[in-house]
């Protein structure tokens, strides 16, 4: 998996968010605008496009680093804006919301989300601001997530005995 600490929306790699309760963004907007080149990204232009692509598409990866005890349900929601012609985001359009995980699944490296980066929506502006938001039925007392957008994760099946591929420990495969 190659990670960019640009591209993390629980700050540079290794840092994380801890959502509590209620609607809660993530640590860092993420900023897609080209800052010293042509085009400007002023006024909404000029902003990268990092949406779907060829075989090698950025993904939008949030994992449990920690387990969350207490709450209920946990969702991740991304959204994008335009610059609003100051440099700052305009208004947000959500893109992708994924599914609420119960507290009984929010254990160390379960998936919030494990999906390509949402395309823009029919209609939505190409955006230049990213941001991630967490939302929490519940209190949670405990828990962290880390998420960013990354390239070619390691998405190899673990089967029940933690061997990959599903093949139970102990199978040797002849070639």
């Amino acid at each position: 998996m190659i990670l960019d600490s640009l591209l993390f929306f629980s700050g540079a790699s290794g840092n994380t968010d801890t959502p509590t309760t209620g609607t809660q963004t993530a640590t860092n907007i993420l900023d897609l605008g080209v800052t010293s080149g042509v085009p400007t990204s002023a006024n909404g232009g000029g902003a990268r496009d990092i949406g779907i692509g060829g075989d090698n598409t950025l993904e939008l990866l949030v994992q449990v680093t920690t387990a969350f005890l207490s709450g209920t349900s946990l969702q991740a929601q991304m959204a994008g804006a335009p610059d609003s012609g100051a440099g700052v985001p305009g208004s947000y359009t959500t893109m992708w919301t994924g599914p609420a995980v119960l507290l009984t699944n929010l254990t160390a490296g379960a998936y919030l989300a494990n999906v390509d980066v949402p395309r823009v929506i029919p209609g939505q502006v190409l955006p230049r601001f990213l941001r991630l938001q967490y939302i929490s039925v519940g209190t949670f007392t405990a828990g962290a997530v880390e998420a960013g957008i990354v390239l070619d994760q390691f998405l190899q099946p673990e089967g029940t005995g933690g061997a990959l591929s599903g093949y139970p420990a102990g199978v040797t495969v002849s070639n």
